[in-house]
This record gives structure tokens, sequence and C-alpha cells, in this order.
């Protein structure tokens, strides 16, 4: 089967795109506005960028009905901040709660029960049941097709500041099972870590 994206709704396009790029690691941000009102948004379009500097993007998109920005993206633009929050098995629940589209103004930290801690160098939040943290100041944001639905943001982001929970930090790198993952599938689906292989590199060498 071919499908031109064109010739379908945007709806339709985001459904074949989370159906085929999984899983997808969550990036928990956690932002603030320049009243001081605290905003926690999952977003599953996340990734590294480069490691020097260290360097992550998310991709906020537009609200579903009128395509106005998320707040994640109103509070961003406002501070220039943000903290990227791993998310784990343990906090899975309240971070799908934090999903809810609340108004601008509602604290998720509040409605979901996690804990907001403050960062050492943004003002941003962090939640404390998140093992994982990145402090990050904003590199830019690139828009991506019109304002309406189905358009969006690119936010990139410097890493600051990591955090990483003691028992989790071993030899310069991060113990995966004692991490517990979430990552995003389709609809309503995640996935924990499970079966795992390794595949060596290997070096070209010119016959």
């Amino acid at each position: 089967m071919v499908i031109n994206p064109k010739d379908q709704k945007y709806n339709e396009n985001y459904k074949l795109m989370i159906g085929s790029i999984l899983p997808r690691p969550i990036a928990f941000v956690s932002t603030v506005s320049t009243e001081g009102h605290f905003n926690l948004a999952p977003f599953s379009f996340f990734t590294g960028v480069t490691s020097d500097p260290p360097t992550v993007l998310f991709c906020p998109t537009r609200q579903p009905n009128e395509g106005q920005p998320k707040d994640t993206l109103i509070n961003i633009r406002e501070t220039g901040e943000f903290v990227i929050n791993i998310v784990t098995e343990d906090i899975s629940e309240p971070m799908n709660d934090c999903a809810t589209n609340f108004p601008y103004g509602v604290d998720e930290f509040k409605e979901s029960g996690l804990t907001a801690v403050p960062a050492h160098v943004v003002k941003a939040p962090m939640v404390k049941e998140s093992p994982i943290h990145f402090e990050c100041k904003l590199n830019q944001i690139i828009e991506i097709g019109e304002a309406k639905p189905g358009g969006g943001f690119i936010v990139i982001g410097e890493i600051v500041l990591f955090h990483i929970a003691d028992d989790l930090y071993k030899n310069g790198r991060i113990d995966i099972d004692g991490l517990k993952p979430v990552g995003r599938l389709a609809g309503a689906e995640y996935t924990k870590i499970g079966e795992r292989f390794s595949l060596v590199r290997k070096t070209y060498i010119k016959k």
C-alpha cells in the first residue's frame, strides 16, 4: 500500500506515524509561566540531538481544536527554560493524568499528585518522583506547518544540568533495569523494557 499524506487528514497521517515510529521515549516537560504557574505535560516526539553541547528536542503539536500553541510552548517562549523528567513505570499513571487538556494556568502537579521541587539553575520545577531530570535552556523554537491543527513546533534545548538518582548511576552509565523507563506506542498503549539483545558495531577495515 502506498499512501500520499496529502490525500488524507492530518490525524490519519498522525496515526500512521505513531503506529510506525515506536517505541518512543517520553519527555515529561515541566515549565513555569511568567506569573509563576507550574505546567507539566508529556510529549512522545522526543530525542537527543548532540552531546557537545548536550542538546535535546521535543515536538509539541498544536491544540487539536483551534490550533493554538500548547501551554508548555507558551511558557518556554516566555521564560526560555524547561525541565525534562524521565518517565518510569512508577509514575506512568500520573504522567497520563497530565496529558489531560486542562485550561491554561491549571497546575498539573496538583492534578496528578506529583511533587514539584526546585531545580538548581532554571526556574521551572522538577518532578520529585522522577529519578532523572535534565535542566534545559532554550536553544531555538522552529515552527512546522501552518497555524492550525496538525502543525507544531520543534523545541531545542541545551541541557545545563543533569540530575541522576545515585542508585542508577554506575560507572558513568545509567542502570536501565533500575530505571524502568516507559515508552509510548500508539493510542492508549505504552511499553516497558522487555527482552533485549546486543549488536556490536563493526569497524570497517579497508582491504
